[in-house]
């Protein structure tokens, strides 16, 4: 079976695959981590006893390994390969994926595992109210790009309320442009442009099975709620 990808930059894209007859509580398949040394990472993890698959290759011969995040979540580490020529189409959206956001039970569970296992560090932290703590994001050790827990979801949320905590962010220079270029492409409903929480302009747009993208600018437009920052932001 086909599965379309699309390709927003030398390192990054976006793999579909089509959901088995039962789909599962997340169609955010999986999310994978770029290294520069597939068998070290594997070793690494064996080593700290995380249960990790065999390294494999993909349709490409690209090498990767997959596993199971302490809450279940898949992700895979794929190895470090830009496709040399490889460019985005022009007049496209964005070419740059900012962060993918999953719901998360305990982030204290899931911090041993990427911030003191893998090296993740703290970028933000926030809620709906000033203390409290929705949201929390951590940038990979070595780049700007980020995961985000949702936190405090409940239990049983319905399919809906989980395509929106479980997506994926494109980043843009100027919000109003990319609301305009939706609209010239047809999209003739999506949320915003607002500015969240965390003080940077943003827009959500929901595909067919209801995840949630979230279109959102590289840095902040103004100071955010409940606490700084406390890493670097990206660029375009």
């Amino acid at each position: 079976m086909t599965r379309p990808c699309f390709i927003l930059n030398d390192r990054q894209q976006v793999l579909l695959s089509q959901a088995p007859a039962a789909p599962p509580p997340n169609l955010l398949f999986e999310i994978a981590f770029a290294t520069p040394d597939i068998g070290r990472m594997r070793a690494y993890l064996l080593a700290h006893n995380v249960p990790v698959g065999p390294i494999s290759r993909d349709i490409n011969s690209v090498a990767y390994c997959s596993l199971r995040d302490p809450e279940g979540n898949a992700i895979a580490f794929v190895q470090l390969h830009p496709l040399t020529g490889t460019k985005a189409p022009a007049g496209k959206l964005s070419t740059r994926m900012l962060h993918a956001g999953f719901i998360v039970k305990d982030h204290a569970v899931e911090d041993r595992f990427y911030r003191d296992l893998l090296g993740f560090r703290m970028y933000w932290h926030g809620g709906f109210k000033d203390a409290a703590d929705d949201w929390w994001e951590i940038q990979v050790p070595d780049g700007t790009e980020w995961i985000e827990y949702m936190l405090n979801i409940p239990e049983k949320a319905d399919a809906k309320e989980r395509g929106v905590q479980n997506h994926f962010s494109l980043g843009v220079e100027n919000i109003q442009s990319a609301a305009s270029q939706l609209r010239l492409d047809g999209l003739e409903k999506f949320d915003g442009p607002e500015i969240g929480r965390d003080g940077k302009w943003s827009i959500d747009v929901y595909d067919p099975d209801g995840t949630r993208v979230e279109v959102m600018e590289f840095t902040p437009a103004k100071d955010p709620c409940c606490h700084p920052y406390t890493a670097g932001h990206p660029n375009p």
